[in-house]
């Protein structure tokens, strides 16, 4: 404990020191997410690396976050706190498969879940996260819509826009999948006075059961804010350390062991301090895949604060 103690102090040193703030997720260690000046969902901390003032950023995520917040960002500095954690969704949608659907579709809009990478948010036309998805596809003109890479978060948003006609892809997030219809039946035998909360990258049989369906950060608001006392929570674990930090009085449970990204957890206080010690790994992307992948996160950011 006397070393975590430590570690933490050498970290708010260095982030004076080198003029940095630390953004964290909430799917990665409540540890981590504790020293964090900006703890949040995807969109959140995209939109809030824009407003940072401080020089250098220190990323507490998965690749894509990072090189979203370098796109948006290309005069700071931003270092991942580990350049191994990787999100396995980002890799499952290729180039060429973006192109068959635009040959196919001439008119459609390439909707690209954040959860992408640089190379292809640079051939899409807008981005989206699970918070904001529904609201986004509905303002465009476009009739078709091929949504990437996601199956399950599309397949939901095309459920809420029936006027829209969806193209899927076959993407998924390993840890939203595991969760099985089953394991939530039980888990609410178990507890059959809680509330089921689930995330749109669950599968459609789980978000059947849901009480409530959203991103990690609505899911947060939605716990905080109702009257009651005890809930199911579908998705990752990391949420747990923020739910019970704002609702101490609220009981919280899993509904499988599967719950957990080994990416987001690889990383840990002492990377933290080694990224701010080494000011490294820097995320660097080409500058022409740079400002194209700006335009469809820009597009995102600007429909998102439209009426």
């Amino acid at each position: 404990m006397n070393g975590n103690k430590e570690v933490k102090q050498r970290i708010a040193e260095l982030k004076k020191e080198k003029d940095a703030v630390i953004l964290a997720h909430y799917y990665v260690d409540g540890e981590v997410q504790e020293i964090a000046d900006y703890v949040g969902d995807s969109y959140y901390l995209a939109e809030k690396a824009t407003t940072i003032p401080a020089g250098t950023i220190i990323f507490c995520g998965v690749s894509f976050m990072g090189e979203s917040a370098k796109i948006l960002n290309p005069e700071k500095k931003v270092i991942m706190a580990d350049q191994k954690a990787d999100c396995p969704m980002a890799h499952m949608i290729e180039t060429e498969r973006i192109h068959e659907v635009r040959e196919q579709y001439p008119d459609a809009a390439v909707v690209c879940y954040v959860n992408s990478t640089a190379e292809i948010k640079a051939e899409s036309d807008v981005c989206v996260t699970s918070s904001n998805a529904i609201r986004i596809v509905k303002k465009l003109p476009n009739k078709d819509i091929f949504f990437i890479p996601d199956n399950n978060l599309g397949r939901y948003a095309a459920k809420q826009l029936p006027e829209k006609h969806f193209i899927f892809h076959d993407g998924f997030c390993h840890v939203h999948t595991s969760i099985h219809r089953e394991e939530v039946l039980k888990a609410k035998e178990v507890h059959p006075e809680a509330l089921i909360l689930a995330h749109p990258e669950c599968t459609e049989e789980v978000l059947e059961l849901a009480d409530f369906i959203g991103s990690t950060s609505q899911i947060l608001d939605y716990a905080t804010q109702s009257e009651e006392k005890v809930f199911l929570i579908c998705t990752e674990m990391g949420i747990f350390y923020e739910l019970q930090q704002k609702n101490p009085g609220k009981k919280f449970y899993s509904v499988g062991h599967r719950q957990f990204c080994p990416n987001m957890k690889r990383i840990k206080l002492e990377s933290v301090l080694e990224a701010l010690e080494r000011m490294g790994p820097e995320v660097q992307l080409d500058e022409e895949i740079r400002q194209k992948a700006k335009l469809p996160l820009e597009r995102m950011l600007q429909l998102a604060a439209e009426e």
